[in-house]
């Protein structure tokens, strides 16, 4: 019974931790394989932002409440390796299939703390509000299982 009390213990202490210390994550609309209006293709999680073929972006910190995301960009990353990309995004009515978009904020910033410093995006101009073009619109797509 003491080993019990003991690890319940723990449990909860690690909880509290995980739950202090955690990082936000994604909404739950940016998840998953999406295509922007461009033919694109991107996945995306918690974690990991793909803009295929080879474009990876390490997430650190999700920022649902501002509608933003900082990642590190992968060292394999064509252009801009090592540096620190801000994302900003947000939700589109009447646009339907794309039901988000999302802007490059900055993409080479020396530091995250750059990237985050960086202004935002204008969501109220969505057609020129990203560095004076338009948002990258996105839609889902719906992976098949194989029949074989």
């Amino acid at each position: 019974m003491k080993k019990l009390n003991i690890l319940i213990i723990l449990l909860t202490f690690a909880f509290i931790a995980n739950a202090q210390t955690g990082k936000p994550k994604a909404p739950e609309f940016a998840l998953g394989t999406f295509t922007d209006d461009y033919g694109i293709s991107y996945t995306i999680n918690d974690t990991l932002w793909v803009q295929n073929p080879k474009t990876k972006y390490h997430i650190i910190k999700w920022n649902p409440e501002k509608q933003y995301l900082v990642a590190k960009n992968d060292v394999g990353n064509k252009t801009d390796g090592h540096k620190y990309t801000r994302i900003d995004y947000m939700i589109f009515t009447g646009m339907a299939p794309y039901l988000w978009g999302f802007c490059l904020t900055a993409y080479d910033a020396e530091t995250d703390a750059i990237a985050e410093q960086t202004a935002s995006a204008d969501r109220q101009n969505p057609k020129k509000g990203c560095n004076g073009y338009p948002f990258s619109r996105m839609k889902k797509i719906e992976i098949k299982p194989s029949t074989n």
